[in-house]
């Protein structure tokens, strides 16, 4: 149903996600305030949507208060792959941490609500399988993936404050793997690391044994569950695992994309990272009831959209 006639603000707008949940709310006749500092995201993604009426792009890092008139907030606004959010990693934290105090004061002056893009990450190297909501998880402090892990653990607990403190109507989305178009070709990332390196004919690295498993959802699926969770009642606060059930060995992966590009690419095998989880796969029941949603786009579909998006843009 369109429940178009609202004007939306999206921090990380240009980023991977990002864009295509702008893409859809300027399809349900939304306005849309893109906002990006253009860390990770990219023009590219929102190259096509620049000219829409309903579409405007701000510049601004999210570190620092921003001042406008909005009648909802999706903050995805943070670097997601290792690779980028190691990086800077103090600026992940700030990102993560001020970005949310920020984004929830502007949506306490103006009493919005706010969807907060949380991770699986939040569950660390679980020792729970599959995750619930109710885990608290088994998250290194002090690792290399803190600055992310941590930082989006102290966002959530930011969101539940200001929902009990303030009364403010929040949704904790917990974002499970997910991947297609628009991803960055260098960005570290399982999905797009095995797709360009097969189309591009060199070898597959996989760290580990491969036999390490991730769940990982169509980019279509994934913003279809973050706006029935921003429609939903005041009530819904979440957090709500999303992501796709059907647990998959990275071995797996990397299979099935040589099979789909026809490359003659090898596997490689390279040491494990630290603190780099074992097993990950979303416990989905909650978003059934709520949202009355799960995946439906089947792995090697979605593999093929994404590889037939990297063969056009490399």
């Amino acid at each position: 149903m369109t429940r178009g006639g609202r004007r939306v603000l999206v921090t990380g707008g240009a980023g991977f996600i990002g864009s295509h949940l702008c893409r859809r709310l300027l399809e349900r006749g939304e306005e849309v305030l893109c906002v990006d500092n253009f860390y990770t995201g990219r023009r590219e993604n929102i190259r096509d949507l620049v000219a829409h009426p309903l579409f405007e792009v701000l510049r601004q890092d999210i570190t620092f208060p921003l001042y406008v008139e909005v009648d909802q907030i999706y903050n995805l606004a943070c670097p997601a792959s290792p690779k980028h959010y190691q990086f800077d990693p103090v600026q992940t934290t700030k990102t993560s941490v001020h970005g949310a105090i920020n984004m929830l004061g502007l949506a306490k002056r103006l009493r919005v609500p706010i969807l907060q893009a949380s991770t699986s990450e939040v569950y660390g190297d679980p020792e729970v399988h599959p995750q619930p909501e109710s885990y608290w998880g088994r998250v290194n402090p002090i690792g290399p993936r803190s600055c992310y892990d941590e930082g989006k653990r102290c966002a959530e607990t930011l969101f539940f404050d200001y929902h009990r403190q303030h009364g403010l109507a929040i949704r904790v989305a917990r974002i499970f793997n997910t991947y297609g178009p628009n991803m960055q070709a260098e960005d570290g990332r399982v999905v797009s690391n095995f797709i360009v390196q097969a189309l591009r004919g060199e070898d597959i690295t996989i760290f580990g044994d491969g036999l390490q498993t991730r769940s990982f959802c169509y980019v279509d699926d994934m913003v279809e569950a973050l706006l029935r969770l921003m429609d939903n009642p005041e009530n819904s606060t979440g957090p709500v695992n999303l992501g796709n059930p059907a647990e998959r060995s990275i071995r797996d992966i990397a299979e099935a994309v040589l099979r789909l590009t026809g490359s003659r690419s090898q596997i490689v095998f390279h040491p494990l990272p630290v603190d780099d989880p074992r097993q990950r796969q979303p416990d989905i029941r909650e978003a059934r009831r709520l949202l009355g949603w799960e995946p439906v786009t089947a792995l090697e579909d979605g593999l093929q959209r994404t590889i037939d998006y990297f063969r056009s843009t490399l």
